[in-house]
């Protein structure tokens, strides 16, 4: 077969021994909530969407197509980034995905003990720790978006034409569905508002941007475009440059509980905007064009963020939902009622041509965040870094492709002969 692996390779030469393919299998994970208890007058609580079947077939690194070329010392250094969080929360995971969160957590250790990574020795490494499966399912197509760090201009207090506040958490917001799930579970309440008779609805985007938090001293910052601030909020995080010479980063903190509803999906099918002409840029031009028709338009979408100001390291770049600095162009956002946070995930997608100077798009990336409107086995959101030129390469992603999820090979399978080689041994070869 073309295309033998170098970890296996390392591995014959070190044991004279030919191995077999590793064969590994795991079912797709689900999370199952417990419907919530709502407070006289506090509305209904959506029901969870039924799961797409799903099955993932175990293939070879061969079958990868452009995965040789790939930069996989980029990717083993995005992976690295998730590992302190990996370790940490392995033993504490649910029943439901702590074998798989401990199999990563034992990759992950094996990883921190490279001290002078190269691309050989990373690809080493994700071939001998890691088996990818292609993931199946009815439709057969994945799809890919794109997200960003939005880089705004902003004032600490109202002034000028500042006066779009940016708000921080409420006090009285509590989640009932964990943070790394609510993409999962993105078409239910995900947070709602503590009273002292129970939980009920929090106010919606209409009620908020008509005064529902004013005079709570929750506001965190002010922009000077009610656009930009709907979009920073869908993107989740954004870099502002303050009045006073200042730079500073804000990161998602919460939401208002609502589902996340497209208004790109709304303009197309009231026939207010050709499908064909959608796009984060036309959007921003159509909504600014009548400021009224386009602030009923953004409240058609009734979620909305809160954001706290990082510090520090965090302040380093923009955060995912492990709490780590994501990597433009390697890190991805994914749902994780079927893939695991720190997976490493293989993205084949050929008609995206302008995100690479190779044309096409056939990368590893690691699953390190979670987005409202990502829902599926095979659907993606591409983080593409900071500033307008990312901004532009996610405003015109939206292209079909496909998953090869890198599952940890932890066993051995039965029939396969010899011992697993010690990965000093295989990060020796590698050299």
């Amino acid at each position: 077969m073309e295309g033998t692996h170098l970890a296996r390779d390392a591995f014959r030469r070190a044991t004279r021994h030919r191995v077999g393919a590793i064969a590994v299998t795991m079912a797709a994970l689900a999370m199952i909530v417990s419907p919530l208890h709502i407070a006289s007058g506090g509305g209904s609580v959506r029901s969870k969407m039924p799961m797409t079947k799903v099955t993932l077939k175990p293939a070879t690194f061969a079958d990868l197509s452009g995965w040789q070329d790939d930069d996989h010392l980029a990717a083993f250094k995005t992976f690295l980034k998730s590992c302190d969080r990996m370790i940490e929360t392995s033993s504490a995971a649910n029943k439901g995905n702590k074998a798989s969160r401990q199999a990563l957590a034992k990759a992950c250790r094996a990883a921190k003990t490279v001290k002078t990574p190269t691309r050989a020795i990373a690809r080493a490494f994700f071939e001998s720790y890691f088996v990818p499966h292609h993931v199946i399912h009815k439709t057969g197509k994945g799809l890919l978006t794109g997200y960003y760090e939005p880089v705004l201009q902003g004032c600490r207090k109202p002034q000028g034409r500042f006066k779009t506040p940016i708000y921080r958490r409420p006090p009285d917001l509590v989640n009932v569905v964990p943070e790394t799930k609510r993409g999962a579970n993105g078409d239910r309440f995900t947070h709602m508002r503590k009273t002292a008779t129970g939980l009920v609805t929090f106010p919606t985007r209409a009620d908020i941007e008509q005064g529902a938090l004013s005079g709570q001293g929750l506001e965190l910052l002010y922009l000077a475009d009610p656009v930009d601030a709907f979009f920073m909020h869908i993107q989740g995080s954004g870099r502002i440059d303050l009045t006073d010479g200042k730079s500073i980063r804000i990161s998602y903190d919460g939401k208002n509980g609502h589902p996340y509803s497209s208004i790109g999906k709304y303009l197309i099918k009231t026939r207010q905007f050709p499908a064909d002409k959608v796009s984060l840029q036309s959007l921003r031009k159509w909504l600014r064009a009548d400021r009224a028709r386009g602030r009923k338009v953004m409240w058609k979408n009734a979620s909305f963020i809160f954001f706290r100001e990082l510090r520090g390291r965090d302040a380093e770049g923009a955060l995912g939902a492990m709490s780590v600095t994501l990597t433009s162009g390697r890190s991805l956002a994914v749902d994780t009622a079927y893939h695991t946070l720190g997976t490493p995930i293989f993205v084949s997608a050929p008609r995206l041509k302008y995100a690479t100077k190779k044309g096409g798009f056939s990368r590893l990336m690691i699953a390190q965040d979670v987005g409202s409107a990502i829902k599926g086995p095979e659907r993606g959101d591409i983080y593409y870094g900071s500033g307008d030129k990312a901004g532009r390469l996610a405003g015109i992603t939206n292209h079909p492709g496909n998953f090869f999820v890198l599952l940890p090979s932890t066993t051995q399978h039965a029939a396969q002969p010899g011992e697993r080689l010690p990965w000093t041994k295989i990060e020796k070869a590698a050299r």
